[in-house]
C-alpha cells in the first residue's frame, strides 16, 4: 500500500514548476501595471469628449399653459456625457415669460450646463431686452429696449438674469453706457455696473 505522505509529496513536486512559472506570469504582470501610466478609459467617462452632434438644431420649452417660456437655436450643438454639459455653436437664446421683458442672445458659442440653469454665451455677445410691457412701470426711466454688448456673458433664463465680468456696452433710448462688469435684472429691467463706468445719457423729459 503506497505511503499517503509520498503521494502527497509527489504530487507537489510534479506541480511546482506549474506553480513556478504562474506565479512569475502573474508578479511580471502586476510589476508592469505598477509601472506603466494608466492609459484612457474605454469608456471615455473620464474623458470630455462628445457623444452627440446636432447640426441646425431649436428647442423650446413651454409653461403649464402651453405658452413659450424659452427658446434655444444654433448651427451645431456637441454634448458631453462626463458633465452632461453642452456646447453651441451660433446660439440664439430668447426668453419670453408672459408679463416681463422680451429678452433675446445671440453669440459666437455657447455652453449649457449640466443641470441645464445657465447658459454661458462667448464672443460677440449681442442681447436685447424689450420695455418692459404696456401698462407696467419700471424702475428706470428708459420705457425702451437696452441692447448691451460684450464678450462673455452668463445667463440663468429662469430668474431671468444675466451678468459679466468684462467690458460691456449699454444703449437705451436715453444714451449710451460703458463699463466694466455688469449685473442685469430683465424682471425689473434694470442693470448695475461694476466698473470704469462712462458714458451719455439724455436727462428724462419733464411733463408740461
Amino acid at each position: 500500500m503506497a505511503n499517503p505522505r509520498v503521494t502527497l509529496l509527489d504530487r507537489l513536486v510534479s506541480w511546482t514548476p506549474v506553480l513556478l512559472l504562474g506565479g512569475l506570469a502573474a508578479l511580471t504582470y502586476w510589476l508592469n501595471a505598477q509601472v506603466q501610466e494608466a492609459g484612457p478609459r474605454r469608456d471615455a467617462s473620464a474623458r470630455h469628449d462628445p457623444d452627440i452632434y446636432i447640426e441646425n438644431f431649436g428647442a423650446v420649452t413651454f409653461d403649464a399653459n402651453g405658452r413659450v417660456l424659452q427658446s434655444l437655436a444654433g448651427k451645431h450643438a456637441q454634448h458631453y456625457p462626463d458633465d452632461n454639459s453642452v456646447d453651441l455653436t451660433s446660439p440664439s437664446l430668447t426668453v419670453t415669460e408672459t408679463g416681463k421683458p422680451k429678452m433675446s442672445i445671440t453669440a459666437d458659442t455657447g455652453t449649457v450646463s449640466g443641470d441645464r440653469e445657465t447658459v454661458t454665451l462667448r464672443g460677440n455677445v449681442h442681447a436685447v431686452s424689450d420695455g418692459p410691457p404696456p401698462g407696467t412701470t419700471s424702475k428706470t426711466e428708459s420705457q425702451g429696449p437696452t441692447v448691451f454688448t460684450t464678450s462673455t456673458l452668463r445667463v440663468v433664463p429662469k430668474a431671468s438674469r444675466a451678468e459679466t465680468d468684462q467690458a460691456v456696452t449699454i444703449e437705451d433710448p436715453r444714451g449710451i453706457i460703458h463699463g466694466v462688469g455688469m449685473a442685469f435684472d430683465n424682471n425689473a429691467h434694470t442693470f448695475k455696473l461694476k466698473s470704469a463706468i462712462r458714458g451719455t445719457l439724455q436727462p428724462k423729459t419733464l411733463p408740461k
